[in-house]
This record gives C-alpha cells, sequence and structure tokens, in this order.
C-alpha cells in the first residue's frame, strides 16, 4: 500500500515566483489527505492531475491565510464538479464559521455533507481513526492557535508461514495467529506457538507534519522515530532573533529537533519569500542533519514499508 507525500507549496506568508503558499497531499492507499489548502491549492492538484473528488480528509493547521485561503475555492469547485461524498475537515476554532459566512453571502449551498472537527491545538489528541491508520495533533507554538498533525499506520498483520501450519487450524484461529496470539487447546495450553508459524509484520510508517512553530522541543516523545518529519524552515539561523519573534523556526533549529527526535527523514519549508536559492536553507539543515530534503513544489516523497 502506497504511503506517499506530495508537496503543492512550500512558500511562507508571501508567494513568490516558483513557490506556492502551505500545501502537501498524503495518499495513504485510496485515501487522499489534504494537509493545508494555501492560494493556489487548486491549480497545483490540476498541474500535478491530482483530482479533487478523491480527497477525503483536509487538516488545516492554524488560521493564517497562507494556510487556508485556498480551502473556500476548493470546497466551492468540488461544489461545482457536483461531488456527493462527504467530506472530513480539520482545524481550529473559527474555520467552520469563517466557512459558513463564506457561503452564507455566496448564496452557496454544498450538495455535499462536510464533517467538520474543531481540534484543540493546546494538546496532543487523536482526532481521526480508521481500519488503516490514526492522526493525532502536534501542539505548535505560534502567533495564533496552531497545531501539527501525526499519521501513523496502524499495527500490521504477522505473515504467516503456509508450510509450517498445521492441517487443522480454524479460519478464527488463523486470524489469531496474524495479530500474534498462540493457538490454545481446550485446556488452555499452547497447541501453536505463534513464533513458531508466522513472521515479523512489515513496518507500520508514520508522517509528522510541523507546522509554523517556534522551536519546541517538547514534541520529542510525540515524534520520536518518525518515518518522515517536516518541519516549517522559516529563515536561516543569521535571522534566529527574527524567526523567534515572528514564532517561526531556523532551518538549523528543524534539524537540530529531527536529531534529537531520530527521524529517519526530514523535510524542510514554508521558506521565506527574500531567499531566492534555498541551497542555504539545505545545507544549514544538513550540517545538523544529513538526511535532509527541501520540501519543494512537485517533490513527492515515498515511504517504505
Amino acid at each position: 500500500m502506497d504511503f506517499e507525500l506530495k508537496i503543492l507549496g512550500s512558500s511562507s506568508a508571501t508567494p513568490s515566483f516558483d513557490r506556492h503558499h502551505t500545501a502537501q497531499l498524503l495518499a495513504i492507499g485510496n485515501q487522499l489527505n489534504l494537509i493545508d489548502c494555501g492560494e493556489g491549492t487548486q491549480m497545483q492538484l490540476m498541474r500535478y492531475k491530482v483530482k479533487h473528488q478523491r480527497i477525503c480528509n483536509i487538516f488545516i493547521s492554524h488560521l493564517h491565510g497562507d494556510h487556508y485561503f485556498g480551502l473556500p475555492g476548493l470546497l466551492s469547485t468540488m461544489h461545482l464538479q457536483q461531488r456527493t461524498a462527504s467530506l472530513n475537515l480539520f482545524g481550529p476554532k473559527g474555520l467552520a464559521e469563517i466557512l459558513s459566512l463564506q457561503f452564507k453571502y455566496a448564496g452557496t449551498q454544498l450538495p455535499y455533507k462536510i464533517n467538520f472537527h474543531e481540534v484543540d491545538t493546546t494538546v496532543s489528541r487523536k482526532i481521526f481513526e480508521d481500519k488503516t491508520i490514526t492522526v493525532h495533533t502536534l501542539p505548535m507554538q505560534h502567533r495564533i492557535n496552531c497545531c501539527g498533525y501525526l499519521f501513523k499506520e496502524k499495527q500490521k498483520p504477522r505473515h504467516l508461514l503456509k508450510s509450517k501450519l498445521p492441517a487443522f487450524l480454524t479460519p478464527p484461529q488463523l486470524v489469531r495467529l496474524k495479530w500474534g496470539e498462540d493457538v490454545l487447546d481446550e485446556a488452555g495450553k499452547i497447541l501453536v506457538r505463534n513464533a513458531d508459524v508466522t513472521t515479523n509484520p512489515k513496518h507500520s510508517r508514520s508522517y509528522a507534519y510541523c507546522s509554523d512553530t517556534k522551536y519546541k522541543e517538547d514534541i520529542l516523545p510525540l515524534i520520536k522515530g518518525v518515518d518522515l518529519l517536516y518541519h516549517e524552515s522559516t529563515f536561516l539561523s543569521d535571522m534566529t532573533q527574527r524567526a523567534d519573534y515572528t514564532f517561526h523556526s531556523t532551518a538549523q533549529q528543524a534539524a537540530t529537533l529531527a536529531l534529537k527526535a531520530q527521524v529517519k527523514r526530514l523535510l524542510i519549508g514554508h521558506f521565506s519569500a527574500r531567499y531566492k536559492d534555498l541551497t542555504p536553507l539545505l545545507a544549514e539543515a544538513q550540517a545538523v542533519f544529513p538526511n535532509t530534503n527541501l520540501a519543494v513544489e512537485g517533490k513527492t516523497i515515498n515511504v517504505l514499508e
């Protein structure tokens, strides 16, 4: 099953010629999750041939325009394209009110249902779960209420070794073996030992999205060991004071967090428009955490099992 991230936008508050406002698309199997929806997201979805109607969950980190101004337009386009499937929308307090006013004064009645889930940006909580993944909030420290999101695959079943399975096992017993249990006889004694007839399951993958925030070490336990970490890196370290004042991070700080969290890969993004060339930001991060890449438009990262 795919676990693939595509970058749609990588710029901070002011877009530049070749960088759009923040938006990412996380594909987990057939499920498309849109993470933030800055201005221009619709155009980027069309550019990369992503069908709007396949998006089933949208996660908004906070209510600064560069992270959600594209949302009313996207929802309206889904309306014009006669979407009927319901849509899950996660975001901070105020988002539902903004959208309601927008559609009220536009005289728009959506033909599909939006299931709005207001998130508490101050704590880490599970906000979504299906048979494949869970999603938790990650508290950020920004000028307004803001959170990131942690996507984790659930534990996968163990592999059955067909050549070693006794013929007498029933389907329910096989299911128990797949989920790590031993098969017991009527007296409660082990009849078939799980370790003898199964091998370890495939790796359960994870992605942590850290939106606009100051450097914040208290999230380390929440993101420890994730396969892929995205962390905003608005400035170079010579502007650390500016980053602190605006509640943003530097590339060096993002890399330091990745190193301390022992993540496998780091993506940096949300670049200030002052940087035409992103090479210095990448170099600064790689000096601390070598396995770092730029989260630039069109980049696709496939997280392997």
